[in-house]
């Protein structure tokens, strides 16, 4: 194949090993990144290397930051009282949408799945356990709705029960806006398993 520039083909090559990223969105990224001023360049770089740097993980909830604590952990405005599971830290900024929920988190950091050799040792479970000291009244579950979302939310609730906590599970359904033509079998019944009175 072609290659104008050995660097500008490495670039590539590194871009398309980012998730999402195939080979042709990879080289409209490094034109892109070409056409860039030296000083947009050198400040992208470098802003990749102080995230590298400086952002690790919270001890408590393995939540990403660059401070430990994070601020939720250390904000006093939280609901200590619940606590909300999710897989990935970027789970979180989706949950953080919802106006009236406001838990402390913690970040598994995946989900159950024997099949790609991901099991309860590789999680931060070990952690989510030590955190249930009976202040926490309920963990909330929000893993994703699939089957290794599914397994994942049944193997914590049998750990987490007898903590005592209430271990309840998002609901999953209809999106607002979405059409009833256009939705799956799974998710219709899923909305209707999870209907609530009209008030």
């Amino acid at each position: 194949m072609y290659q104008s520039s050995e660097s500008l083909g490495k670039l590539v090559t590194l871009l398309s090993r980012l998730p999402g990223i195939g080979r042709k969105t990879a080289g409209r990224l490094a034109f892109h990144i070409l056409k860039m001023s030296p000083d947009e360049a050198r400040e992208l770089a470098e802003t990749i290397l102080v995230v590298k740097e400086k952002v690790g993980t919270c001890a408590t909830c393995c939540n990403i930051s660059e401070t430990d604590p994070c601020a939720v952990c250390s904000s006093q405005t939280r609901d200590r009282s619940i606590i909300c599971v999710v897989e990935e830290a970027s789970d979180i900024i989706a949950l953080e949408k919802a106006e009236d929920f406001t838990p402390l988190y913690h970040v598994l950091g995946g989900r159950l799945s024997p099949l790609d050799g991901i099991g309860p040792d590789d999680l931060n479970i070990k952690a989510l356990l030590s955190r249930l000291d009976g202040t926490v009244k309920e963990v909330v579950i929000a893993t994703n709705p699939d089957v290794e979302g599914e397994a994942t939310a049944m193997y914590l609730k049998k750990l987490i029960s007898p903590f005592g906590p209430k271990v309840t599970r998002i609901a999953r359904g209809l999106p607002v806006g979405g059409d009833l033509e256009y939705a799956d079998g799974v998710t219709i019944t899923r909305a209707l398993q999870g209907r609530t009175e009209i008030k």
